[in-house]
């Protein structure tokens, strides 16, 4: 079978705006799964092109709609995003205000996230707290060219700990914790991304924090039984994720500061193992409530290794996606996304050898597709003078369980 009579039998075309053909494409691409997804993720094949974030709205209202979704989750800080949800569950603050301060790598100044935050407050409005839609950062605290301190998690964890245990039974103080921690600049430097002797992971204060959050973390799984019968199960959760956080945000660190050809692709991977790890958090806590809706890039999401080519080094490191593929099976689903031509982002014509230019010859708008009605068969990988875009690969057929193809995106025009 040719890619063209897979797209004419199986492919599914929707306008850019989304809206009804959409959603109906995204019904049946369900509807054809054996098991029904526990996660579903969504990924763009670069930020900043709106589109993709428009198109996730869209499909994000089908599913909570008539699929029984109730949470979102998306690549942006796992702290930040607690700000987002506490709005949205009805509480104090004003959209701007988390649109400022819930929202990392700039995502907040979009106004595609700014709709999603606003439907969700509107339809949250007057429903109970079960039928409620929640909103999650998956992503570590941190940024292009640094990680935060672990400050805010490991005095979250302490104090959960502290209020409940004895004081004696706690591995530190919160002085203690405050004098090793010092200045949260020391953390944030920008300078260690390039330069490890510039990171403070290997330093003294940072060693005695890594065995500290060991001792933390152990006496929160060891007391589990303590804490479950005099805690809420939301003060449980919210302990975990700081528990997670501030011992990931400490590896993190470490890293930065090794001296090692594998230092970049480490980094790489300590990031996505702690997406995995918050994204398996969130659907254990949504299980009685309905799945989860993940949006992120694609290499985030995608099943297999990850590959990026750095100067004469070619990385490798396990995203999210491959450890979600081991962890949940068949519950975890993804569907990824391709770009034909965005001129305004110089991505042009794909080559015709490509998995891309396939589909832009066999397509006259877009369409989503399950991947397994795709022929397989080597191909070219794409090349783009856009750094930010990242190409399909031949692996693509097998890590990801759909495509959405966008054939031609043209720039918003000004109102």
């Amino acid at each position: 079978m040719t890619l063209g009579t897979a797209l004419e039998q199986h492919g599914t075309p929707f306008s850019s705006d989304g809206g009804s053909d959409l959603a109906a494409a995204l019904a049946e691409l369900l509807r054809h799964l054996p098991v029904a997804p526990r996660l579903l993720g969504f990924g763009e094949p670069m930020h900043g092109e709106q589109l993709f974030l428009r198109l996730r709205n869209q499909m994000f209202h089908q599913l909570v709609e008539h699929a029984g979704y109730r949470s979102i989750a998306i690549e942006s800080s796992c702290l930040g995003g607690l700000l987002v949800d506490a709005l949205v569950d009805g509480g104090a603050g004003s959209v701007d205000d988390v649109m400022t301060s819930g929202f990392s790598h700039t995502f907040g100044e979009y106004d595609a996230n700014r709709d999603l935050v606003e439907w969700l407050v509107a339809y949250n409005r007057g429903r109970s707290p079960h039928d409620r839609v929640r909103f999650y950062g998956f992503d570590a605290p941190m940024e292009t060219m640094g990680a935060e301190s672990p400050r805010r998690s490991l005095f979250a964890l302490h104090t959960y700990l502290s209020t409940t245990l004895d004081p004696d039974d706690l591995p530190c103080t919160g002085a203690e914790l405050e004098t090793l921690l010092g200045a949260d600049a020391r953390w944030s430097n920008p300078a260690g991304a390039m330069d490890p002797t510039q990171s403070i992971g290997a330093s003294s204060d940072a060693i005695r924090l890594r065995h500290l959050t060991d001792d933390l973390v152990l006496l929160l799984r060891m007391e589990a039984p303590r804490l479950h019968a005099a805690t809420a199960p939301d003060e449980r959760w919210l302990a975990d994720l700081h528990a997670r956080t501030a011992a990931g945000l400490l590896d993190y660190h470490a890293v930065m500061a090794s001296d090692n050809a594998r230092r970049v692709p480490r980094l790489l991977g300590v990031r996505d193992l702690m997406m995995a790890d918050n994204l398996c958090a969130i659907v254990e806590r949504e299980a009685d409530r309905g799945p989860t809706f993940a949006f992120a890039h694609n290499g985030h999401l995608q099943k297999g290794e990850s590959q990026w080519t750095m100067g004469e080094q070619q990385l490798h490191w396990w995203c999210a996606g491959g450890h979600l593929d081991g962890r949940l099976g068949d519950a975890y689903r993804v569907i990824g996304s391709a770009i034909g031509t965005a001129h305004h982002h110089t991505i042009a014509e794909p080559e015709a050898a490509s998995l891309e230019g396939e589909l832009y010859a066999a397509t006259t708008g877009n369409v989503l597709i399950a991947t397994d009605a795709l022929p397989n068969g080597q191909r070219e990988r794409r090349t783009s003078a856009n750094y930010a875009y990242i190409p399909l690969e031949t692996t693509s057929l097998t890590e990801l369980d759909a495509i959405v193809f966008v054939r031609d995106i043209e720039p918003v025009q000004a109102a």
